[in-house]
């Protein structure tokens, strides 16, 4: 990777945990100085930030347990915020196989999580309600999210979906926001992990928007924002997602697959 691209996967890394409320340590972001500026690899990253992870937890041990929490991440795994970001940092450099369908959405939670929680790369078999909300039906809601039976059929029809839309290429740009707003919202709405699915959809939908000739900009998105256009989704309503994702959109750069600012400066960079 250049340096352009390692800055940008560990910029990505930074605003998909803040956006859970998790920041690795100062360990942890020495260490991704480093490879930034490649004097250390991405291992040598994991290996720091699984050692400050191991001590967070000591410090912290008998307060949470090991698997992820229903519904997200959100104030339930701070603890292990070095761990996360220097996967997902791992994931930038690697990849994993853009098969458009379920396959890649457990690639992607594997990659985040292995190491980290005990049920990475595993579908919840229970149903599950949104997660915190002010609606007190919704949130007692066992339906609120795709049935945890169904998900291999729901997962199959998105796919489907997909696969006829050409996996959203060549649209118009007002075209492309309303047809990846409905994607993304199914997304969340099969829910197929038990914790950890807003960090899967933002690296998948990241990289389904720029194979499709769309970048989407993270930098300026607010947890606020992101949480404000979920629950409006929740309702029915895509407006605000539509919103959001018209506002992150950019002509895709060949170099940067995650992209957090900067996106004018060509591929030169």
């Amino acid at each position: 990777m250049t340096p352009a691209e390692r800055a940008s996967a560990v910029a990505f890394a930074l605003k998909n945990c803040a956006l859970e409320a998790m920041m690795p340590g100062e360990a942890t972001l020495r260490a991704a100085v480093a490879y930034e500026q490649g004097i250390e690899d991405v291992s040598h990253l994991i290996d720091v930030a699984d050692e400050q992870t191991a001590m967070r937890l000591h410090v912290a041990e008998g307060k949470g347990g090991d698997r992820l929490s229903d519904g997200s991440l959100d104030d339930h795994a701070t603890d292990r915020a070095d761990a996360v970001f220097a996967r997902t940092v791992l994931l930038a450099e690697r990849r994993w196989n853009p098969s458009g369908d379920l396959d890649e959405l457990v690639a992607i939670h594997k990659g985040l999580f292995e190491g980290v929680f005990d049920d990475a790369g595993k579908l919840r078999t229970a149903s599950t309600t949104r997660e915190v909300t002010n609606d007190r039906a919704l949130a007692a809601n066992p339906e609120a999210f795709f049935p945890a039976v169904l998900i291999e059929t729901g997962a199959l029809n998105i796919a489907t979906e997909l696969a006829d839309k050409r996996n959203l290429h060549a649209m118009d740009r007002d075209v492309f926001v309303h047809a990846f707003s409905v994607i993304y919202d199914e997304l969340g709405y099969l829910h197929p992990f038990r914790g950890g699915n807003a960090m899967v959809l933002r690296i998948f939908g990241s990289r389904l928007a720029h194979d499709a000739g769309w970048d989407l900009d993270w930098g300026e998105v607010t947890r606020e924002a992101y949480r404000t256009a979920k629950h409006t989704a929740y309702r029915g309503d895509l407006s605000a997602f539509e919103r959001l994702f018209d506002g992150m959109l950019r002509p895709a750069n060949p170099t940067r697959v995650f992209l957090i600012a900067g996106w004018d400066q060509g591929p030169a960079h």
